[in-house]
Protein backbone atom coordinates (compact mmCIF):
# COMPACT_ATOMS: atom_id res chain seq x y z
CA UNK A 1 0.00 0.00 0.00
CA UNK A 2 1.49 3.76 -0.81
CA UNK A 3 0.40 7.25 -0.64
CA UNK A 4 0.39 6.94 3.40
CA UNK A 5 0.84 9.98 5.40
CA UNK A 6 3.61 8.76 7.81
CA UNK A 7 3.34 11.27 10.31
CA UNK A 8 -0.31 11.22 10.47
CA UNK A 9 -0.30 7.61 10.70
CA UNK A 10 1.78 8.24 13.34
CA UNK A 11 -0.87 10.56 14.67
CA UNK A 12 -3.32 8.22 14.53
CA UNK A 13 -1.98 5.46 16.31
CA UNK A 14 -0.95 7.75 19.02
CA UNK A 15 -4.80 8.27 19.73
CA UNK A 16 -4.80 4.40 21.30
CA UNK A 17 -4.02 4.83 25.31
CA UNK A 18 -1.62 2.94 26.56
CA UNK A 19 0.70 2.24 29.32
CA UNK A 20 4.62 3.19 29.29
CA UNK A 21 6.99 0.61 30.07
CA UNK A 22 11.02 0.57 30.51
CA UNK A 23 12.28 -2.61 28.05
CA UNK A 24 16.43 -3.51 29.96
CA UNK A 25 18.76 -6.03 29.05
CA UNK A 26 22.32 -6.51 29.28
CA UNK A 27 24.82 -6.55 25.75
CA UNK A 28 27.08 -8.90 24.89
CA UNK A 29 29.93 -7.17 27.15
CA UNK A 30 27.48 -6.90 30.26
CA UNK A 31 26.57 -3.36 29.84
CA UNK A 32 23.05 -2.78 30.69
CA UNK A 33 20.95 -1.24 28.17
CA UNK A 34 17.10 0.38 28.17
CA UNK A 35 14.53 2.10 26.30
CA UNK A 36 11.05 3.54 27.24
CA UNK A 37 8.42 1.39 24.93
CA UNK A 38 4.77 1.68 24.68
CA UNK A 39 4.36 -0.42 22.19
CA UNK A 40 3.77 -3.43 24.79
CA UNK A 41 1.17 -6.46 25.01
CA UNK A 42 0.31 -9.86 26.34
CA UNK A 43 0.67 -12.48 24.15
CA UNK A 44 -0.37 -15.31 26.12
CA UNK A 45 -0.97 -17.30 29.24
CA UNK A 46 0.17 -20.94 28.54
CA UNK A 47 2.79 -20.62 27.30
CA UNK A 48 3.34 -17.22 29.31
CA UNK A 49 4.20 -14.50 26.44
CA UNK A 50 4.50 -11.11 25.99
CA UNK A 51 6.02 -9.12 23.39
CA UNK A 52 7.41 -5.80 22.56
CA UNK A 53 8.72 -3.71 19.51
CA UNK A 54 12.37 -1.88 19.27
CA UNK A 55 12.25 0.17 16.72
CA UNK A 56 15.65 -0.38 14.44
CA UNK A 57 16.22 3.39 14.79
CA UNK A 58 17.65 2.67 18.21
CA UNK A 59 21.12 2.18 19.29
CA UNK A 60 20.31 -0.64 21.17
CA UNK A 61 18.17 -2.36 18.39
CA UNK A 62 21.09 -4.93 17.89
CA UNK A 63 21.24 -5.66 21.23
CA UNK A 64 17.48 -6.35 21.90
CA UNK A 65 16.88 -8.25 18.67
CA UNK A 66 19.66 -10.55 19.51
CA UNK A 67 19.72 -11.35 23.24
CA UNK A 68 18.52 -14.33 25.01
CA UNK A 69 17.10 -12.56 28.04
CA UNK A 70 15.22 -9.68 28.71
CA UNK A 71 13.17 -7.43 31.32
CA UNK A 72 9.78 -5.32 31.00
CA UNK A 73 9.16 -2.76 33.62
CA UNK A 74 5.36 -1.36 33.42
CA UNK A 75 6.46 2.53 35.20
CA UNK A 76 3.99 3.46 37.89
CA UNK A 77 2.08 6.78 37.90
CA UNK A 78 4.61 9.25 38.56
CA UNK A 79 7.85 7.92 37.06
CA UNK A 80 7.64 10.39 34.04
CA UNK A 81 11.57 11.16 34.66
CA UNK A 82 12.68 7.77 34.45
CA UNK A 83 10.26 7.31 31.18
CA UNK A 84 12.00 10.52 29.86
CA UNK A 85 15.57 9.07 30.63
CA UNK A 86 15.09 6.10 28.73
CA UNK A 87 13.54 7.66 26.35
CA UNK A 88 15.96 10.07 25.42
CA UNK A 89 19.27 10.60 27.70
CA UNK A 90 22.23 9.91 25.65
CA UNK A 91 24.38 9.66 29.20
CA UNK A 92 24.59 6.40 31.79
CA UNK A 93 20.57 6.31 32.01
CA UNK A 94 21.02 3.36 34.70
CA UNK A 95 23.15 6.22 37.11
CA UNK A 96 20.13 8.34 37.05
CA UNK A 97 17.53 5.39 37.75
CA UNK A 98 17.21 3.32 40.92
CA UNK A 99 17.26 -0.28 40.11
CA UNK A 100 18.47 -3.85 40.79
CA UNK A 101 19.81 -7.05 39.01
CA UNK A 102 17.24 -9.84 38.51
CA UNK A 103 17.41 -13.18 36.88
CA UNK A 104 20.28 -13.35 34.59
CA UNK A 105 21.84 -9.99 35.77
CA UNK A 106 19.12 -7.99 33.82
CA UNK A 107 18.17 -4.55 35.19
CA UNK A 108 14.59 -3.84 36.79
CA UNK A 109 13.57 -0.44 37.83
CA UNK A 110 12.98 0.26 41.04
CA UNK A 111 9.48 1.48 41.92
CA UNK A 112 7.87 -0.05 38.59
CA UNK A 113 4.24 -1.32 38.62
CA UNK A 114 4.99 -4.73 37.58
CA UNK A 115 8.28 -6.28 36.50
CA UNK A 116 8.95 -9.15 33.75
CA UNK A 117 11.35 -11.17 33.45
CA UNK A 118 11.75 -12.95 30.50
CA UNK A 119 13.75 -15.49 27.89
CA UNK A 120 14.00 -14.42 24.53
CA UNK A 121 11.31 -17.15 22.64
CA UNK A 122 11.13 -14.77 18.96
CA UNK A 123 12.73 -11.84 17.79
CA UNK A 124 10.88 -11.21 14.33
CA UNK A 125 12.46 -8.42 11.81
CA UNK A 126 8.86 -6.44 10.79
CA UNK A 127 8.97 -3.14 8.56
CA UNK A 128 11.17 -0.49 10.95
CA UNK A 129 10.64 -2.54 13.97
CA UNK A 130 11.61 -6.27 15.48
CA UNK A 131 8.67 -7.61 17.48
CA UNK A 132 10.43 -9.31 20.48
CA UNK A 133 8.57 -11.94 21.50
CA UNK A 134 9.68 -13.19 25.50
CA UNK A 135 8.88 -15.84 27.91
CA UNK A 136 7.67 -15.02 31.04
CA UNK A 137 10.37 -16.61 33.57
CA UNK A 138 9.71 -14.75 36.72
CA UNK A 139 7.47 -11.74 37.34
CA UNK A 140 6.28 -8.98 40.16
CA UNK A 141 3.35 -6.69 40.75
CA UNK A 142 2.25 -4.11 43.12
CA UNK A 143 -1.10 -2.37 43.53
CA UNK A 144 -1.30 1.51 42.41
CA UNK A 145 -1.82 2.96 39.05
CA UNK A 146 0.59 2.87 35.81
CA UNK A 147 1.79 6.03 34.03
CA UNK A 148 -0.51 6.73 30.83
CA UNK A 149 0.67 7.76 27.54
CA UNK A 150 -1.86 9.04 24.32
CA UNK A 151 -1.57 12.05 21.43
CA UNK A 152 2.08 12.01 22.41
CA UNK A 153 1.58 12.99 26.07
CA UNK A 154 1.37 11.76 29.60
CA UNK A 155 -1.74 11.08 31.65
CA UNK A 156 -2.24 10.35 34.97
CA UNK A 157 -5.56 8.67 35.91
CA UNK A 158 -5.12 8.66 39.46
CA UNK A 159 -5.29 12.58 39.46
CA UNK A 160 -7.74 12.39 37.08
CA UNK A 161 -9.79 10.43 39.73
CA UNK A 162 -8.60 12.57 42.05
CA UNK A 163 -9.88 16.02 39.68
CA UNK A 164 -13.45 14.26 39.67
CA UNK A 165 -13.63 13.89 43.29
CA UNK A 166 -13.53 17.34 43.61
CA UNK A 167 -16.44 18.17 41.61
CA UNK A 168 -15.11 21.26 39.47
CA UNK A 169 -17.51 23.55 38.74
CA UNK A 170 -15.49 25.10 35.90
CA UNK A 171 -13.48 23.06 33.00
CA UNK A 172 -11.40 24.68 30.44
CA UNK A 173 -8.58 23.96 27.91
CA UNK A 174 -5.48 25.72 27.54
CA UNK A 175 -5.79 25.15 23.14
CA UNK A 176 -2.64 25.79 21.44
CA UNK A 177 -1.47 25.75 17.67
CA UNK A 178 1.64 26.98 16.15
CA UNK A 179 2.70 28.96 19.07
CA UNK A 180 -0.70 30.59 20.17
CA UNK A 181 -3.16 30.22 22.61
CA UNK A 182 -6.82 30.01 21.99
CA UNK A 183 -8.13 33.14 25.06
CA UNK A 184 -11.95 34.55 25.58
CA UNK A 185 -12.34 38.18 26.88
CA UNK A 186 -15.36 38.58 29.57
CA UNK A 187 -16.01 42.05 31.12
CA UNK A 188 -12.24 43.11 29.44
CA UNK A 189 -9.99 40.60 30.81
CA UNK A 190 -9.07 37.33 29.07
CA UNK A 191 -9.18 33.99 30.38
CA UNK A 192 -9.17 30.49 28.64
CA UNK A 193 -12.04 28.97 26.67
CA UNK A 194 -13.99 27.19 29.55
CA UNK A 195 -17.17 25.64 30.21
CA UNK A 196 -19.35 25.79 33.70
CA UNK A 197 -21.42 23.58 35.50
CA UNK A 198 -19.42 20.49 34.65
CA UNK A 199 -20.58 17.49 36.83
CA UNK A 200 -17.65 14.77 38.37
CA UNK A 201 -16.30 12.48 36.24
CA UNK A 202 -17.62 14.88 32.94
CA UNK A 203 -14.59 17.08 32.36
CA UNK A 204 -13.24 15.31 29.31
CA UNK A 205 -16.56 14.71 27.94
CA UNK A 206 -18.00 17.90 28.91
CA UNK A 207 -15.02 19.66 27.23
CA UNK A 208 -14.85 18.25 24.26
CA UNK A 209 -18.41 19.07 23.20
CA UNK A 210 -17.99 22.42 24.49
CA UNK A 211 -15.17 23.30 22.02
CA UNK A 212 -16.70 21.48 19.24
CA UNK A 213 -20.03 22.95 19.55
CA UNK A 214 -17.91 26.58 19.43
CA UNK A 215 -16.23 25.50 16.40
CA UNK A 216 -12.97 23.83 17.96
CA UNK A 217 -11.12 21.18 16.91
CA UNK A 218 -8.61 20.50 19.17
CA UNK A 219 -6.89 17.32 20.99
CA UNK A 220 -7.57 17.85 24.90
CA UNK A 221 -4.36 16.25 26.72
CA UNK A 222 -3.72 16.30 30.31
CA UNK A 223 -4.78 18.14 33.62
CA UNK A 224 -2.76 20.98 33.67
CA UNK A 225 -3.95 22.66 36.66
CA UNK A 226 -6.87 22.26 39.16
CA UNK A 227 -7.49 24.93 41.90
CA UNK A 228 -9.91 26.00 44.61
CA UNK A 229 -10.13 30.36 43.91
CA UNK A 230 -11.13 31.95 47.15
CA UNK A 231 -11.59 35.38 45.51
CA UNK A 232 -14.35 33.83 42.83
CA UNK A 233 -15.31 31.26 45.20
CA UNK A 234 -14.92 27.99 43.20
CA UNK A 235 -13.25 25.23 41.76
CA UNK A 236 -11.47 25.18 38.51
CA UNK A 237 -9.81 22.67 36.19
CA UNK A 238 -7.92 23.36 33.33
CA UNK A 239 -6.86 20.53 30.74
CA UNK A 240 -3.58 21.42 27.93
CA UNK A 241 -5.32 20.76 24.27
CA UNK A 242 -3.62 21.01 20.95
CA UNK A 243 -4.51 22.09 17.43
CA UNK A 244 -3.53 22.11 14.44
CA UNK A 245 -4.48 25.45 12.76
CA UNK A 246 -5.63 28.46 14.25
CA UNK A 247 -8.95 28.47 12.83
CA UNK A 248 -11.20 30.89 13.87
CA UNK A 249 -13.16 30.33 16.96
CA UNK A 250 -16.65 31.98 17.94
CA UNK A 251 -16.22 34.60 21.48
CA UNK A 252 -12.58 34.02 21.19
CA UNK A 253 -8.98 34.88 19.93
CA UNK A 254 -5.10 33.31 19.13
CA UNK A 255 -2.80 35.24 21.30
CA UNK A 256 1.05 34.54 21.17
CA UNK A 257 2.27 32.24 24.14
CA UNK A 258 5.27 35.18 24.45
CA UNK A 259 2.63 37.81 25.29
CA UNK A 260 0.91 35.74 27.74
CA UNK A 261 2.36 36.89 30.97
CA UNK A 262 1.34 40.66 29.86
CA UNK A 263 -2.58 40.35 29.69
CA UNK A 264 -5.43 41.09 31.88
CA UNK A 265 -6.81 38.18 33.87
CA UNK A 266 -10.34 37.69 34.67
CA UNK A 267 -8.13 36.53 38.18
CA UNK A 268 -4.84 36.76 39.72
CA UNK A 269 -4.75 32.87 39.98
CA UNK A 270 -5.58 32.79 35.93
CA UNK A 271 -2.52 35.26 35.77
CA UNK A 272 -0.47 33.03 38.03
CA UNK A 273 -1.18 30.34 36.09
CA UNK A 274 -0.94 31.47 32.04
CA UNK A 275 2.19 33.30 33.16
CA UNK A 276 3.71 29.51 34.41
CA UNK A 277 2.22 28.10 30.65
CA UNK A 278 4.25 30.96 28.88
CA UNK A 279 6.86 30.05 30.79
CA UNK A 280 6.57 25.94 30.62
CA UNK A 281 6.15 26.20 26.57
CA UNK A 282 9.26 28.11 26.49
CA UNK A 283 10.97 25.37 28.17
CA UNK A 284 9.29 22.63 26.75
CA UNK A 285 8.30 20.82 30.13
CA UNK A 286 4.88 21.48 31.62
CA UNK A 287 3.45 20.10 34.91
CA UNK A 288 0.49 19.49 36.88
CA UNK A 289 -0.63 22.40 39.61
CA UNK A 290 -2.85 20.92 42.33
CA UNK A 291 -3.87 23.21 45.74
CA UNK A 292 -5.44 26.74 45.51
CA UNK A 293 -5.03 29.79 43.87
CA UNK A 294 -2.31 30.91 46.67
CA UNK A 295 -0.41 27.34 47.20
CA UNK A 296 -0.14 24.30 46.08
CA UNK A 297 2.44 21.79 44.23
CA UNK A 298 3.61 21.33 41.02
CA UNK A 299 3.95 17.46 39.60
CA UNK A 300 6.04 17.15 36.63
CA UNK A 301 4.55 15.52 33.66
CA UNK A 302 6.81 15.59 30.73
Amino acid sequence: MTGIDTRALRDAFGNFMTGVTVVTTRDKSGEPVGFTANSFTSVSLDPPLLLVCPGKFLSSHDVFSGCTHFAVNVLADGQQDVSNTFAGFKGDRFAKVAHRDGPNGVPLIDGALAQFSCETHQALPTGDHTVLIGRVTEFTHNRGNGLGYVNGSYFSLGLEREMDARVPTICGAIVEANGKVLLEQHDGAFRPVQMTGVEPGGQRNRLAQGLSDRGIDARIEQVYSSYNDAETNLHYTFFLASSDQNAPAIGAEWIDVSALPDLTYASKSLHHMMSRYALEAREGVFGLYLGDAERGEIHSFR
